[in-house]
C-alpha cells in the first residue's frame, strides 16, 4: 500500500513537471512572437526625412515582425523639436525608439531630460545619423567628460561627435563580433564621416569607417599645396546607459536616401533592434 501511494504521488510529481515545462515553453514562444511596437522619431535639417521614414518603416517591417509607428516633422530647421516628447510618457507602450531626428540646437534641458527620462528606465534605443549631432549644448566642440554639465546626451549616444566630412563613399570594416556576424565590410555611396571626439567607457565600436577627404576650399584658400586625406572613425557601436544599463545601438551613417535604402543598411537597422530589444 505504501509504495503504491509513493508511485502515486511520483506520477503526480512528474505531471504537474511536464505541465509546468509545456507551460513555460508556451510562454516563452508567445514572448518570442510578440510583435514588436517601435517609434521612430524622424524630422529636422538637412535630410530628406519624408522619404527615409518610409524607407525606415518599409523595410523593417519586411524584415522584423513588428509594427513602426512614425513620428514625423515636416520641419527643415536644427531647432525642429516634436509634440510627443511633451509628454512625461511619451515612451510608454513601445518596445524600442528609433532616433532619427536632427535637433542640433535644441538645448531645452526639460526638454532633453523628458526624452532621456524614459531610456534611463530602460526603453531601448537605435539612434541614427544626425541623432548623435542632436540636443548638444555648452562647449561642445571640445572633449566633453563624464559628470560634465552637458554630458547628459553623449552619455546615452556613448560617443561623442563634433563634425562631419564632406560627402564622398565611406569604406566600412566589421568587427570580428559576435553581433556582426554574417555583415561583410562594403563601401557606401557618398556619406558623411562623423568624427570620434571622445568613445565613452561602455560604449562597444562595431564597425569603422574609413573617408578619403578632399580640401575643402576654405582649406584650399588657407593652404593651395593642402592634399587629401584618409580620416577614420567609428560608425557603428552598442552602448549601455543608466542604472539599468539600457541597450543602445547607434550608427552614423544614413545621411542620404541611397544609403538608408541600401538591404545593407536596412540589416544593420534591424539588427540593431533586435540586440537592443534582446533578439539577438
Amino acid at each position: 500500500m505504501l509504495r503504491r501511494t509513493i508511485l502515486a504521488s511520483v506520477l503526480t510529481l512528474l505531471s504537474l513537471l511536464a505541465r509546468n515545462t509545456v507551460q513555460a515553453s508556451d510562454a516563452a514562444k508567445v514572448e518570442n512572437d510578440k510583435k514588436l511596437k517601435i517609434l521612430l522619431v524622424a524630422g529636422g535639417c538637412c535630410h530628406d526625412y519624408a522619404t527615409q521614414t518610409k524607407q525606415l518603416k518599409e523595410g523593417i517591417e519586411e524584415r522584423l515582425k513588428c509594427e513602426v509607428i512614425v513620428e514625423y516633422s515636416s520641419s527643415k530647421t536644427a531647432e525642429t523639436t516634436f509634440k510627443i516628447y511633451e509628454s512625461d510618457n511619451w515612451a510608454e507602450g513601445y518596445d524600442c525608439i528609433l532616433h532619427d531626428e536632427c535637433s542640433a540646437r535644441v538645448v531645452d534641458r526639460p526638454y532633453i531630460d523628458r526624452i532621456l527620462k524614459a531610456h534611463q528606465a530602460g526603453v531601448p534605443a537605435v539612434n541614427l545619423h544626425c541623432a548623435m549631432h542632436s540636443y548638444r549644448w555648452g562647449d561642445f566642440r571640445q572633449p566633453v567628460s563624464p559628470g560634465a554639465e552637458n554630458f547628459a546626451w553623449y552619455e546615452f549616444i556613448g560617443v561623442q561627435s563634433t563634425a562631419h566630412g564632406p560627402q564622398a563613399p565611406i569604406d566600412i570594416s566589421f568587427e570580428k563580433h559576435p553581433l556582426m556576424k554574417g555583415f561583410e565590410n562594403w563601401t557606401t555611396g557618398d556619406e558623411e564621416l562623423y568624427n570620434n571626439i571622445r568613445i565613452y567607457g561602455k560604449t562597444t565600436p562595431l564597425a569603422t569607417g574609413k573617408q578619403v577627404q578632399k580640401p575643402r576650399a576654405r582649406e584650399l584658400k588657407l593652404n593651395p599645396d593642402a592634399k587629401a586625406k584618409e580620416a577614420q572613425a567609428v560608425v557603428v557601436w552598442t552602448n549601455l546607459y543608466g542604472p539599468k544599463e539600457t541597450r543602445v545601438f547607434s550608427t552614423t551613417l544614413g545621411h542620404n536616401n541611397k544609403t538608408v535604402g541600401d538591404p545593407r543598411y536596412l540589416d544593420l537597422v534591424v539588427r540593431g533592434i533586435e540586440w537592443a530589444t534582446a533578439k539577438k
